[in-house]
C-alpha cells in the first residue's frame, strides 16, 4: 500500500484546491493550515518551483481520539494534503497522506482502527473531485 492517496484531475490548480476543501468539508475534516512552496522557495532560496500547496486538513473528532490514545500523535498530524501543477501536463495533481500506513508505525491497533475509519472518508473526498 502506498503512503499516499492521489487523483489527477483536468482543472485549474485554484479549481482542483477549492474542490478538494470542499469535499474535505462533507467528510469532516477542516483546513487548519496551508504552506505556499511555490512562494517559499521563491522567498527563502530564490527559486523558481511550480505550484505547489501543502494543506493541513484535520478532522477535530478522530484528532481528540487519536490523542488520547497516543500523546506523540501530534507528530503525525493533521493529516497532509497536496495541490500540485504537473509539469508538461494540463492536469493537477491531489494527493493525501495514507492514514492506515501513517498509523502503522505507531504500532497502536486502536489507533489503526480509526485510520481504517479515516482513509474511507479521504477516499471519498478525493473521489468526488
Amino acid at each position: 500500500m502506498s503512503y499516499y492517496i492521489s487523483k489527477k484531475i483536468k482543472s485549474t490548480f485554484d479549481e482542483a484546491e477549492n474542490k478538494i476543501i470542499e469535499e474535505l468539508k462533507k467528510v469532516g475534516f477542516g483546513i487548519l493550515t496551508e504552506i505556499n512552496v511555490q512562494e517559499t522557495l521563491k522567498k527563502k532560496l530564490n527559486a523558481d518551483f511550480r505550484r505547489y500547496k501543502i494543506l493541513g486538513a484535520c478532522n477535530p473528532h478522530y484528532a481528540h481520539k487519536a490523542l488520547q490514545l497516543e500523546d506523540k500523535i501530534g507528530v503525525l498530524l493533521p493529516c497532509s494534503v497536496i495541490i500540485q501543477e504537473l509539469e508538461g501536463s494540463d492536469e493537477i495533481e491531489v494527493a493525501i497522506m495514507n492514514p492506515i500506513e501513517a498509523m502503522k508505525a505507531v504500532g497502536n491497533s486502536e489507533l489503526l482502527k480509526y485510520a481504517e475509519e479515516i482513509e474511507v472518508k479521504l477516499n471519498s473526498a478525493i473521489n468526488y473531485l
